[in-house]
This record gives C-alpha cells, sequence and structure tokens, in this order.
C-alpha cells in the first residue's frame, strides 16, 4: 500500500511539472520568435518484489514479480518548428523563414557580454543608426555573428537618416549600396541550445555555429509564437484529470492504511 503512495506522488509531480511548461507556453504565446516547449515521461526501472522472510523455495526468497516504482519527467525539449508571420509594415522588423538564428551581443546586469541567439527580430534602430532589441543589445552583422566577436565594428549599422531596405539574404541596402548583412547563423545541434532567459538561448559546450544556408529574411515582418493555445488548452485538462486521479489514489490508498490500522491493529 505504501507503494502505491508513491507510485500515484510520482504521478502527481509529473503531471505538475508538464503544467508548469504548458503554463509557460500560453504565458508566451504571443511573444516573437518564442518555441514552445515539451516534456516527455519515464519510468523508474522495474524492479523484483520478493516475501519477506520467506526462505521457501531452496533457501531464497519467493520472487512476487515485477513492481513499478512510479514514472517521472524525462526531459524537457524544445520544438523548433516554423511560426506564422505577422506583418508590421516597420522596416527595422525582422523574420527568419527557415533555420537560423539571429546573433545578439548582450550584456547582462553585471555588464559582461556575450553571444546570444534569438528567433525574436522586433529591433528598432536608434539614432545613432544601430540595430537593437527590445532590451537595448546590439543585433550582430555576419562577421560578428560566425566569429563571436563582440564589437562595435561588428554591430548591424545604418545611416539613420536615409531610407534602407533588407533583402531575403540579409543584405542591408542604402543608396544601391549594401552597407552591411544582418547575422543568420546555424547551430549545428540544436541540442547544444539552452534556454537563457528574455527569449535568448545560450550555446553550450559542444556546440557551434556556421554562417546560415537555408533562410530567407522577411522584411516588415515577426515570426509569431509556434504555440497552439488550443492544443495547449487542451493538454493541460488532460494534466489536470491525471493529477486529479493520483489524488484520489492517493486518498483511496490513506483509507485502505487507516481501516487496516484501526481493525487489524484492534484484533486481541
Amino acid at each position: 500500500m505504501v507503494k502505491g503512495l508513491y507510485t500515484a506522488y510520482t504521478g502527481m509531480v509529473e503531471e505538475q511539472r508538464r503544467l508548469d511548461v504548458m503554463s509557460n507556453n500560453l504565458a508566451n504565446a504571443t511573444t516573437a520568435g518564442y518555441k514552445k516547449e515539451g516534456a516527455t515521461n519515464a519510468a523508474f526501472r522495474r524492479q523484483l518484489a520478493l516475501r519477506i522472510r520467506d526462505s521457501g523455495s531452496f533457501m531464497f526468497a519467493r520472487g512476487m514479480g515485477d513492481i513499478q516504482q512510479g514514472d517521472k519527467v524525462g526531459e524537457t525539449y524544445t520544438d523548433y518548428s516554423q511560426g506564422s508571420f505577422k506583418v508590421t509594415d516597420e522596416k527595422s522588423n525582422l523574420a527568419i523563414g527557415g533555420d537560423g538564428f539571429f546573433a545578439i551581443a548582450y550584456t547582462d546586469k553585471q555588464g559582461n557580454s556575450s553571444v546570444k541567439y534569438t528567433r525574436d527580430g522586433e529591433f528598432t534602430v536608434d539614432s545613432q543608426g544601430y540595430f537593437r532589441t527590445g532590451n537595448g543589445d546590439y543585433l550582430l552583422d555576419m562577421n560578428g555573428a560566425t566569429s563571436g566577436q563582440i564589437s562595435e565594428a561588428n554591430f548591424v549599422r545604418v545611416d539613420p537618416l536615409q531610407s534602407y531596405t533588407v533583402d531575403p539574404e540579409g543584405r542591408i541596402w542604402q543608396n544601391n549600396t549594401a552597407v552591411d548583412q544582418v547575422g543568420v547563423v546555424d547551430v549545428n545541434d540544436t541540442d547544444y541550445l539552452a534556454h537563457y532567459g528574455e527569449n535568448l538561448y545560450d550555446l553550450v559546450n559542444g556546440g557551434s555555429v556556421t554562417q546560415g544556408a537555408n533562410y530567407q529574411i522577411e522584411q516588415g515582418a515577426l515570426e509569431t509564437s509556434n504555440v497552439n493555445v488550443v492544443d495547449e488548452m487542451v493538454s493541460m485538462i488532460t494534466i489536470q484529470r491525471a493529477y486529479e486521479a493520483g489524488a484520489k489514489m492517493i486518498q483511496a490508498e490513506d483509507e485502505t492504511l487507516e481501516s487496516a490500522v484501526s481493525q487489524v491493529g484492534s484484533v486481541s
């Protein structure tokens, strides 16, 4: 019976973790470039149950069969599938069609700078002509994105007093001259990307980037989140029912234990 309590408990913990992932997806359903997450479940290793103090089978305890120890969240994963485009008609808004990520020169609160990656192309152009994120970080050009070198020379910049266009390869044109190119890179394996926060990804040890090959830049548009709100709500209902089933199982086990203690214990 105690094993039943533990099994139900592990199931409830797993469903709670899955609910947290779903809630985060729904919270970012309107975040540009956000990629939804999912969670898988994994069972604990099955073990052979033996009779206690039973040596009737050649001095060995008799087996009662395998028992399940419960389950847990196996891992969380990110769905990098393409989101739909939303036209904004803002020249500084850029959307990536296909593979790849924008490279950002990110500066944390301690003043440390590093390269982060994102699909969020909601940029603005400041008074000096630099492309910047909503948090004020700089967009890297192709040289800075592929080399990982953060310097003012590698920040995407235009003349703010003149009109500009961005072609599908990310080249920025002013007065019929290519003045810069937006850095779009591919990651050798998305398993090496880790969520950093603020809709950014960090490249962990073993990961590397190359110049993007299979992409097109759409100017004046944003890639929306790939979260399907209806699907997430349906999944949340399923999770809630599974959680309630675990709670009822614990209640039933508790009532059984109470009966065992109060009735069996009173036998004289």
